[in-house]
């Protein structure tokens, strides 16, 4: 199933459809498609608001945005894939029984899923600017991702059973 249909679906049946993803062999190359996809989308939603940054105090879009780059597809990633090892790390000592491949995708999906939210926050903070939209924004963003991950990571450390 495509990646976008399995995004939409993921708001509706989390459970279902990260099982879905990680079935089968462990593929440490889709899994890093995964987390890219994520990063990718979710730096291309700055851009609108360091536009507007730009455009309201003078700022230097390109460096702006060559900052937001090297954040996103050099430091998160490798920043995703500790933070992936040490919420399995943690999981083991309280009784997780998934695998590290599993709790890695679980926090790249969780990315991926709430990533459409974060573009929608690149908007509001493009079009609209700073302030309570923004805010709200993107804390619905954060929440989205928080909320997935968590789900991910309880079915990846019951072993993809439940």
């Amino acid at each position: 199933m495509s990646v976008v249909r399995d995004i939409a679906r993921a708001y509706r049946f989390p459970r279902a459809v990260f099982r879905e993803r990680v079935r089968g062999a462990e593929r440490e190359a889709q899994a890093l498609a995964l987390l890219f996809a994520a990063c990718v989308l979710i730096f291309a939603s700055q851009a609108p608001g360091k536009q507007r940054l730009a455009l309201e105090t003078g700022a230097d879009f390109q460096q702006e945005m060559g900052g937001v780059l090297f954040a996103w597809l050099f430091i998160v990633p490798l920043a995703a894939y500790a933070i992936g090892w040490v919420t399995h790390a943690i999981a083991r000592v309280l009784g997780g029984k998934g695998t590290w491949f599993s709790a890695r995708v679980a926090l790249f999906w969780a990315l991926l899923v709430a990533s459409p939210l974060w573009l929608l926050n690149g908007l509001v903070q493009g079009f609209v600017g700073p302030g309570l939209q923004a805010d709200i924004m993107g804390a619905v963003a954060l929440m989205a991702f928080l909320v997935h991950w968590v789900i991910n990571l309880s079915v990846a450390e019951r072993g993809m059973k439940s």
